[in-house]
Protein backbone atom coordinates (compact mmCIF):
# COMPACT_ATOMS: atom_id res chain seq x y z
CA UNK A 1 0.00 0.00 0.00
CA UNK A 2 0.96 3.43 -0.89
CA UNK A 3 0.63 5.01 2.83
CA UNK A 4 3.08 1.70 3.94
CA UNK A 5 5.47 2.83 1.57
CA UNK A 6 5.29 6.39 1.94
CA UNK A 7 5.93 5.93 6.52
CA UNK A 8 8.90 3.48 5.20
CA UNK A 9 10.77 6.20 3.11
CA UNK A 10 10.63 8.93 5.93
CA UNK A 11 12.19 6.57 8.53
CA UNK A 12 14.57 5.22 5.96
CA UNK A 13 15.43 8.76 5.14
CA UNK A 14 15.32 9.79 9.02
CA UNK A 15 17.93 6.72 9.99
CA UNK A 16 20.21 6.84 7.24
CA UNK A 17 19.96 10.51 6.48
CA UNK A 18 20.52 11.50 2.46
CA UNK A 19 19.58 8.91 0.02
CA UNK A 20 19.29 9.36 -3.76
CA UNK A 21 16.64 8.59 -5.73
CA UNK A 22 18.08 4.93 -6.97
CA UNK A 23 18.95 4.10 -3.31
CA UNK A 24 15.62 4.34 -2.01
CA UNK A 25 13.81 2.87 -5.16
CA UNK A 26 16.09 -0.31 -4.10
CA UNK A 27 15.36 -0.28 -0.54
CA UNK A 28 11.54 -0.02 -1.21
CA UNK A 29 11.39 -1.97 -4.63
CA UNK A 30 9.62 0.18 -6.58
CA UNK A 31 10.81 2.59 -9.73
CA UNK A 32 13.02 6.04 -9.12
CA UNK A 33 9.70 7.82 -10.96
CA UNK A 34 7.39 5.94 -8.14
CA UNK A 35 9.80 7.54 -5.42
CA UNK A 36 9.88 10.61 -7.28
CA UNK A 37 6.06 11.03 -7.00
CA UNK A 38 6.29 9.93 -3.10
CA UNK A 39 8.79 12.51 -2.39
CA UNK A 40 6.71 15.35 -3.96
CA UNK A 41 3.33 14.25 -1.81
CA UNK A 42 5.28 14.01 1.17
CA UNK A 43 6.13 17.45 0.74
CA UNK A 44 2.69 18.30 0.03
CA UNK A 45 2.14 16.48 2.88
CA UNK A 46 4.05 18.93 4.74
CA UNK A 47 6.80 16.42 5.82
CA UNK A 48 10.16 18.64 5.99
CA UNK A 49 12.29 16.35 2.75
CA UNK A 50 14.46 18.45 0.24
CA UNK A 51 16.81 17.71 -2.21
CA UNK A 52 20.42 18.26 -2.33
CA UNK A 53 21.92 18.72 -5.94
CA UNK A 54 25.42 17.78 -7.20
CA UNK A 55 27.39 14.39 -7.25
CA UNK A 56 27.26 13.51 -3.23
CA UNK A 57 23.25 14.78 -3.32
CA UNK A 58 19.94 13.05 -2.54
CA UNK A 59 17.09 13.78 -0.71
CA UNK A 60 16.79 14.28 3.17
CA UNK A 61 15.05 15.31 6.10
CA UNK A 62 15.84 18.42 8.21
CA UNK A 63 17.64 17.63 11.59
CA UNK A 64 15.00 17.02 14.62
CA UNK A 65 11.69 15.33 12.35
CA UNK A 66 11.38 12.07 14.17
CA UNK A 67 8.37 10.28 16.60
CA UNK A 68 9.34 9.22 19.69
CA UNK A 69 8.21 5.49 21.74
CA UNK A 70 8.03 5.38 25.51
CA UNK A 71 8.13 2.95 27.65
CA UNK A 72 9.91 0.41 25.78
CA UNK A 73 13.17 -0.72 27.48
CA UNK A 74 16.39 -2.19 25.96
CA UNK A 75 15.55 -5.77 26.77
CA UNK A 76 12.62 -4.62 25.05
CA UNK A 77 14.08 -3.26 22.10
CA UNK A 78 16.52 -5.97 21.55
CA UNK A 79 14.19 -8.47 21.60
CA UNK A 80 12.55 -6.82 18.81
CA UNK A 81 15.68 -6.70 16.86
CA UNK A 82 16.44 -10.44 17.31
CA UNK A 83 12.68 -11.10 16.00
CA UNK A 84 13.64 -9.47 12.99
CA UNK A 85 15.88 -11.23 11.79
CA UNK A 86 14.57 -14.63 11.96
CA UNK A 87 13.66 -16.57 9.08
CA UNK A 88 9.89 -17.48 9.74
CA UNK A 89 8.67 -14.45 8.90
CA UNK A 90 9.84 -14.87 5.07
CA UNK A 91 7.83 -18.82 5.62
CA UNK A 92 4.77 -17.28 6.11
CA UNK A 93 5.57 -14.47 3.74
CA UNK A 94 5.82 -11.73 6.22
CA UNK A 95 9.10 -10.65 5.20
CA UNK A 96 8.44 -7.24 4.00
CA UNK A 97 6.25 -6.55 6.81
CA UNK A 98 8.77 -7.45 9.38
CA UNK A 99 11.25 -5.11 7.75
CA UNK A 100 8.56 -2.55 7.69
CA UNK A 101 7.90 -2.83 11.40
CA UNK A 102 11.22 -2.66 12.71
CA UNK A 103 12.37 0.42 10.43
CA UNK A 104 9.44 2.00 12.98
CA UNK A 105 10.84 0.89 15.80
CA UNK A 106 14.28 1.41 15.41
CA UNK A 107 12.99 4.72 14.37
CA UNK A 108 10.48 5.48 17.61
CA UNK A 109 13.37 4.51 20.16
CA UNK A 110 14.60 7.38 22.27
CA UNK A 111 18.38 7.69 21.13
CA UNK A 112 20.43 6.01 23.84
CA UNK A 113 18.04 2.91 23.53
CA UNK A 114 18.12 2.94 19.60
CA UNK A 115 22.31 3.21 19.40
CA UNK A 116 22.61 0.63 21.79
CA UNK A 117 20.04 -2.04 20.79
CA UNK A 118 21.24 -1.84 16.83
CA UNK A 119 24.84 -2.34 17.93
CA UNK A 120 23.86 -5.45 19.91
CA UNK A 121 21.50 -7.01 17.47
CA UNK A 122 24.53 -6.31 15.18
CA UNK A 123 26.67 -8.98 17.14
CA UNK A 124 24.18 -11.72 16.95
CA UNK A 125 23.41 -14.36 14.33
CA UNK A 126 20.18 -16.28 14.52
CA UNK A 127 19.62 -19.40 11.79
CA UNK A 128 22.06 -18.55 9.41
CA UNK A 129 21.63 -20.22 5.63
CA UNK A 130 24.44 -22.10 6.33
CA UNK A 131 26.39 -23.95 8.26
CA UNK A 132 29.67 -24.06 9.42
CA UNK A 133 30.30 -26.84 6.83
CA UNK A 134 28.93 -24.24 3.72
CA UNK A 135 25.68 -26.63 3.96
CA UNK A 136 23.16 -24.62 2.76
CA UNK A 137 20.45 -25.02 4.75
CA UNK A 138 16.96 -25.91 2.57
CA UNK A 139 13.57 -23.17 3.29
CA UNK A 140 10.76 -23.61 1.93
CA UNK A 141 9.43 -21.46 -0.96
CA UNK A 142 6.35 -20.42 -1.65
CA UNK A 143 4.57 -17.83 -3.72
CA UNK A 144 3.51 -14.64 -1.61
CA UNK A 145 -0.32 -14.82 -3.46
CA UNK A 146 -0.71 -18.20 -2.34
CA UNK A 147 1.07 -17.80 1.40
CA UNK A 148 -1.09 -14.52 1.50
CA UNK A 149 -4.77 -16.40 0.51
CA UNK A 150 -4.07 -18.64 3.31
CA UNK A 151 -2.90 -16.14 5.64
CA UNK A 152 -6.35 -14.61 5.66
CA UNK A 153 -8.39 -17.82 5.66
CA UNK A 154 -6.92 -18.84 8.85
CA UNK A 155 -7.06 -15.14 10.45
CA UNK A 156 -10.81 -14.64 9.38
CA UNK A 157 -11.65 -18.08 10.24
CA UNK A 158 -13.01 -19.28 6.39
CA UNK A 159 -13.33 -21.76 4.45
CA UNK A 160 -9.83 -22.65 2.11
CA UNK A 161 -9.73 -24.10 -1.49
CA UNK A 162 -6.02 -25.30 -1.84
CA UNK A 163 -4.05 -27.10 -5.05
CA UNK A 164 -2.18 -29.62 -3.23
CA UNK A 165 0.22 -32.30 -4.43
CA UNK A 166 0.64 -35.22 -1.58
CA UNK A 167 4.13 -36.98 -1.72
CA UNK A 168 3.87 -39.48 -4.60
CA UNK A 169 0.63 -38.10 -5.60
CA UNK A 170 -0.60 -35.90 -8.64
CA UNK A 171 -1.72 -32.70 -7.53
CA UNK A 172 -5.96 -31.95 -6.56
CA UNK A 173 -8.09 -29.24 -5.45
CA UNK A 174 -9.55 -30.06 -1.15
CA UNK A 175 -11.53 -27.70 0.66
CA UNK A 176 -10.55 -27.43 4.10
CA UNK A 177 -11.37 -25.88 7.47
CA UNK A 178 -7.96 -24.15 8.41
CA UNK A 179 -6.49 -23.81 12.14
CA UNK A 180 -3.37 -22.17 12.01
CA UNK A 181 -0.13 -21.97 10.38
CA UNK A 182 3.35 -24.15 12.01
CA UNK A 183 7.09 -23.60 10.76
CA UNK A 184 9.64 -25.88 11.46
CA UNK A 185 12.90 -25.52 10.42
CA UNK A 186 12.10 -22.96 7.58
CA UNK A 187 9.24 -25.62 6.80
CA UNK A 188 5.96 -23.83 6.77
CA UNK A 189 2.82 -26.36 7.48
CA UNK A 190 -0.56 -25.33 7.26
CA UNK A 191 -2.89 -27.43 10.09
CA UNK A 192 -5.93 -28.19 8.89
CA UNK A 193 -9.22 -30.55 9.24
CA UNK A 194 -11.46 -32.01 6.17
CA UNK A 195 -14.44 -33.38 6.77
CA UNK A 196 -13.90 -33.04 10.73
CA UNK A 197 -10.63 -35.10 10.09
CA UNK A 198 -7.13 -33.53 10.95
CA UNK A 199 -4.77 -32.71 7.98
CA UNK A 200 -1.56 -31.71 7.85
CA UNK A 201 -0.23 -29.95 4.82
CA UNK A 202 3.11 -29.01 3.68
CA UNK A 203 2.92 -25.15 1.99
CA UNK A 204 5.82 -25.57 -0.14
CA UNK A 205 3.21 -28.45 -2.04
CA UNK A 206 0.50 -25.67 -2.39
CA UNK A 207 0.63 -24.55 -5.91
CA UNK A 208 -2.56 -22.25 -5.77
CA UNK A 209 -4.80 -20.92 -2.92
CA UNK A 210 -8.49 -19.45 -2.68
CA UNK A 211 -10.20 -18.21 0.38
CA UNK A 212 -13.78 -18.92 0.47
CA UNK A 213 -16.56 -16.38 1.97
CA UNK A 214 -18.06 -19.53 4.02
CA UNK A 215 -17.13 -19.89 7.73
CA UNK A 216 -14.79 -22.93 8.90
CA UNK A 217 -15.80 -25.44 10.99
CA UNK A 218 -13.22 -25.28 14.05
CA UNK A 219 -13.27 -24.10 17.64
CA UNK A 220 -12.93 -20.98 19.18
CA UNK A 221 -10.21 -21.46 20.26
CA UNK A 222 -7.00 -23.93 19.65
CA UNK A 223 -3.91 -24.78 21.59
CA UNK A 224 -1.24 -25.14 18.25
CA UNK A 225 1.67 -26.27 20.02
CA UNK A 226 -0.56 -29.19 21.81
CA UNK A 227 -1.91 -29.85 18.05
CA UNK A 228 1.50 -30.00 16.52
CA UNK A 229 2.55 -32.81 18.99
CA UNK A 230 -0.14 -34.83 18.45
CA UNK A 231 -0.14 -34.72 14.98
CA UNK A 232 3.48 -35.07 15.16
CA UNK A 233 3.53 -38.18 17.13
CA UNK A 234 0.61 -39.54 14.70
CA UNK A 235 3.43 -39.36 12.04
CA UNK A 236 5.88 -40.95 13.64
CA UNK A 237 3.81 -44.13 14.64
CA UNK A 238 2.04 -44.26 11.15
CA UNK A 239 2.70 -45.66 7.84
CA UNK A 240 5.04 -48.28 6.62
CA UNK A 241 7.85 -47.29 9.03
CA UNK A 242 10.85 -49.13 10.07
CA UNK A 243 12.96 -49.55 13.22
CA UNK A 244 16.92 -49.48 12.08
CA UNK A 245 19.70 -50.46 14.23
CA UNK A 246 23.26 -49.26 13.06
CA UNK A 247 26.51 -48.33 14.30
CA UNK A 248 27.52 -44.65 13.67
CA UNK A 249 30.35 -42.39 13.80
CA UNK A 250 29.62 -40.21 17.00
CA UNK A 251 31.12 -37.52 15.09
CA UNK A 252 27.99 -38.01 12.78
CA UNK A 253 25.10 -38.97 15.27
CA UNK A 254 23.67 -35.58 15.21
CA UNK A 255 23.06 -36.09 11.04
CA UNK A 256 21.75 -39.57 11.82
CA UNK A 257 19.34 -38.61 14.49
CA UNK A 258 18.11 -35.07 12.20
CA UNK A 259 16.84 -37.63 9.26
CA UNK A 260 15.48 -39.92 11.85
CA UNK A 261 11.51 -39.97 12.70
CA UNK A 262 13.02 -41.02 16.15
CA UNK A 263 15.46 -42.13 18.15
CA UNK A 264 15.07 -45.08 20.53
CA UNK A 265 18.01 -45.87 21.88
CA UNK A 266 21.84 -45.49 21.92
CA UNK A 267 24.97 -46.52 23.79
CA UNK A 268 29.07 -46.98 22.76
CA UNK A 269 30.32 -49.98 21.74
CA UNK A 270 33.89 -51.42 22.24
CA UNK A 271 35.14 -49.71 19.30
CA UNK A 272 33.73 -46.47 20.57
CA UNK A 273 31.06 -45.86 17.64
CA UNK A 274 27.25 -45.76 18.66
CA UNK A 275 24.67 -48.02 18.54
CA UNK A 276 21.66 -46.41 17.41
CA UNK A 277 18.15 -47.97 16.81
CA UNK A 278 16.52 -45.16 14.52
CA UNK A 279 12.75 -45.07 13.21
CA UNK A 280 12.54 -43.96 9.70
CA UNK A 281 9.48 -43.02 7.73
CA UNK A 282 9.37 -46.27 5.36
CA UNK A 283 12.46 -48.47 3.90
CA UNK A 284 13.31 -45.85 0.77
CA UNK A 285 13.58 -43.51 3.53
CA UNK A 286 16.15 -45.57 5.78
CA UNK A 287 18.47 -46.57 2.80
CA UNK A 288 18.72 -43.05 1.71
CA UNK A 289 19.59 -41.92 5.64
CA UNK A 290 21.97 -44.64 5.94
CA UNK A 291 23.90 -44.20 2.36
CA UNK A 292 24.32 -40.41 3.36
CA UNK A 293 26.61 -41.06 5.70
CA UNK A 294 28.78 -43.64 3.64
CA UNK A 295 30.93 -45.32 6.02
CA UNK A 296 30.28 -43.43 8.64
CA UNK A 297 27.99 -45.67 9.44
CA UNK A 298 26.74 -49.43 9.04
CA UNK A 299 22.91 -50.77 8.79
CA UNK A 300 23.03 -54.19 11.36
CA UNK A 301 19.07 -54.47 11.03
CA UNK A 302 17.30 -55.34 9.35
CA UNK A 303 18.71 -57.60 6.63
CA UNK A 304 16.42 -56.20 4.03
CA UNK A 305 18.20 -52.72 4.65
CA UNK A 306 21.70 -54.01 4.25
CA UNK A 307 20.93 -55.72 1.27
CA UNK A 308 19.32 -53.01 0.14
CA UNK A 309 23.11 -50.82 0.67
CA UNK A 310 24.99 -53.56 -0.72
CA UNK A 311 23.25 -53.37 -4.23
CA UNK A 312 23.49 -49.74 -4.09
CA UNK A 313 27.17 -49.97 -3.24
CA UNK A 314 27.98 -52.66 -5.84
CA UNK A 315 26.52 -50.72 -8.55
CA UNK A 316 28.30 -47.84 -8.41
CA UNK A 317 31.68 -50.14 -7.66
CA UNK A 318 30.81 -51.49 -11.11
CA UNK A 319 30.26 -48.26 -12.66
CA UNK A 320 33.27 -46.38 -11.16
CA UNK A 321 35.18 -49.49 -12.04
CA UNK A 322 34.75 -49.42 -15.66
CA UNK A 323 36.14 -47.05 -17.99
CA UNK A 324 34.82 -44.08 -18.49
CA UNK A 325 31.71 -43.51 -21.28
CA UNK A 326 32.85 -42.18 -24.49
CA UNK A 327 30.60 -39.53 -25.81
CA UNK A 328 29.10 -41.31 -28.77
CA UNK A 329 28.77 -38.45 -31.64
CA UNK A 330 25.59 -39.11 -33.45
CA UNK A 331 25.78 -40.78 -36.78
CA UNK A 332 25.83 -38.33 -39.61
Amino acid sequence: MRADRLVSLVLLLRQRGRLTATELADELEVSTRTVLRDIEALSSAGVPVFAERGRHGGFALLPGFRTELTGLNHDEALALLIAGSRRGAQAFGLGSALASAMLKVIDALPDGYRDTAADVAERLLIDPETDLLARRLSADEVPGAILSEIRSAVFAGHKLRIHYAAFDRAPEWRTVDPIGLVIVRDQGYLLATKSGADRTYRLSRVSAAEELSEPAERPDRVDLDRAWQDRSTRFRTGGNQITVLARVNPARRDDLAATALAVHGEELDKSGWLRMEVTFQDARHAEWALWELATDAEALAPQSLRAALHHRATAIAIRYGESPRAAVDPAP
